[in-house]
């Protein structure tokens, strides 16, 4: 889980850094790279590519290019380890959604935990200046919407391999992202053809090594590991992009944080 939180740390980073090219074209390069390794994996263990529950993982698809996109977005206006940590505001909309759409239960601790780390989010933004509104509005948005694929997964169930709907999303990603970045193509210049290309790498590692941890070791144990991420990345935007986070900053992302690691917690028992 450690390595599949540092390759995403990287690849958020890399991101932050070419915020200069349009977003739908960090998009494409994202998921072209994961689409080329993921198409090789399935057609060499010769696993049906188009799966058998294929609305749903286009409606998986659609929901996780548009979160993805807004994330990219909110990178221009925030501090990359801010924007990560609103960003794991997801699992409360996915919990959200699922007592909606899929009559689940959640217990009453876990509805005071959310509301702790949506303080945090008061405290991020009431209490810190330096919050753009633009930044938090399009990440609080991205997390929405990653919350909606969480659901859409668990609708999907165990009928389709993973890599198949994690397929889907980046062949959506690939085509609509190229689509969409033609009229205001930038063509990259030096070291930014390695760090675009290097995005899809790192992200399909960080998938294959999260599945892989989530597979060897109990869930409740590896789950809140995957919040190293926001450490990695506030560490990286210190150093390489010279953040500055405000001792109120650092109280909301650890309110953010540490309650939905006590909610993972609570959840699995």
């Amino acid at each position: 889980m450690i390595i599949s939180t540092f390759s995403f740390s990287l690849m958020n980073s890399f991101v932050k850094y070419l915020s200069h090219f349009p977003t739908f074209e960090i998009v494409f390069f994202r998921t072209i790279g994961s689409l080329v390794l993921g198409t090789s994996y399935i057609l060499i263990n010769k696993i049906p590519i188009l799966g058998n529950n294929r609305r749903f993982m286009i409606f998986r698809a659609l929901a996780g290019l548009t979160a993805m996109s807004l994330f990219f977005m909110s990178l221009q206006y925030l501090p990359v380890g801010t924007a990560v940590s609103l960003r794991y505001l997801a699992p409360i909309y996915a919990a959200i959604f699922a007592v909606l759409l899929l009559k689940e239960k959640l217990k009453p601790i876990q509805w005071l935990l959310f509301l702790f780390a949506f303080a945090g989010v008061l405290v991020l933004k009431g209490f810190d200046d330096n919050i753009n509104t633009t930044g938090l509005l399009l990440v609080l948005a991205a997390s929405v919407f990653s919350g909606l694929v969480y659901v859409l997964i668990r609708k999907i169930g165990n009928n389709d391999h993973p890599m198949v709907i994690v397929n889907y999303f980046m062949f959506t990603g690939t085509v609509i992202g190229g689509i969409l970045s033609i009229g205001n193509w930038i063509t990259p210049v030096g070291i930014d053809w390695l760090l675009l290309l290097s995005l899809g790498i790192f992200g399909f590692f960080g998938q294959v090594f999260m599945t892989k941890a989530f597979q060897i070791a109990q869930t409740n144990l590896v789950a809140p590991l995957k919040y190293i991420e926001v450490i990695f990345t506030i560490m990286v935007g210190i150093f390489w992009f010279g953040d500055i986070y405000s001792l109120w900053s650092l109280i909301g992302i650890l309110m953010i944080v540490a309650a939905l690691i006590t909610n993972v917690i609570v959840g699995k028992k």
